[in-house]
C-alpha cells in the first residue's frame, strides 16, 4: 500500500497523513511542519542549514551517504624526452647512453684514478 506523504518545509522530513501541520502567512506563503520544534524554528528565523538534525544540513555537510564513487581514471602519462643540459648537447647525451657499458666502466675508473692521483700529488 502507498501512502501519499508530504514533506516538512523546515526540516525535510516526511509526514504520514494525520500528522504535522499547516501555516499560512499574511502574504500567501504556505508551510507545511511535522513538528512544533520545526514551526518554532522557522518563526524564530533560524536557518535550517545551520541545524545539525535538519535534512537540508546533512545533505551540505554530506552526512549519512553511502560511497557509490567509481574507482577515478588515471590520465596517460607523457613519456619523457631527453632535453640538452648546459654543458652537454643533446647528441653528446644520447653518444654516451648508446655506449657499451664496457667502455663507459673504463671511462669512470680512469676518471677515479686521475682524481687519486691528483690528490696524492697534493700530500
Amino acid at each position: 500500500m502507498v501512502v501519499k506523504t508530504e514533506l516538512c518545509s523546515f526540516s525535510g522530513f516526511k509526514i504520514y497523513p494525520g500528522h504535522g501541520s499547516r501555516f499560512i502567512r499574511l502574504d500567501g506563503k504556505h508551510y507545511t511542519f511535522l513538528n512544533g520544534k520545526s514551526r518554532a524554528s522557522l518563526v524564530m528565523r533560524r536557518k535550517a542549514a545551520n541545524l545539525n538534525w535538519t535534512q537540508l544540513y546533512r545533505r551540505l555537510h554530506k552526512k549519512g551517504q553511502t560511497e557509490e564513487s567509481s574507482k577515478r581514471r588515471t590520465r596517460a602519462r607523457r613519456s619523457t624526452v631527453p632535453k640538452a643540459v648546459v654543458g652537454a648537447s643533446l647528441e653528446v647525451i644520447r653518444a654516451k647512453r648508446e655506449q657499451k657499458p664496457e667502455v663507459r666502466k673504463a671511462a669512470r675508473e680512469a676518471a677515479l684514478k686521475e682524481i687519486k692521483a691528483r690528490s696524492a700529488k697534493k700530500k
